[in-house]
């Protein structure tokens, strides 16, 4: 399973796309950060590490995670 990897040096977000369901919660809790129409879409840089952990945390298909 492919993995991508987008960092704002203190949280390192991991997606894996073929577990992705696109129920879309990431992009209406953190806009700022996912937004699939740009590349890349995934922007941790704009937002808390406190922020993307509690985020990433509502992610129902587990598609994303942070990196231990």
């Amino acid at each position: 399973m492919k993995t991508k990897e987008y960092s704002n040096g203190k949280v390192t977000i991991l997606w894996k796309s073929e577990r992705c369901i696109h129920s879309g919660i990431c992009v209406k809790t953190l806009p700022k950060v996912y937004n699939p129409k740009n590349r890349p879409w995934i922007k941790p840089e704009n937002a808390t590490s406190e922020e993307l952990i509690a985020q990433v945390a509502k992610c129902p298909s587990g598609a994303l995670s942070i990196k231990p």
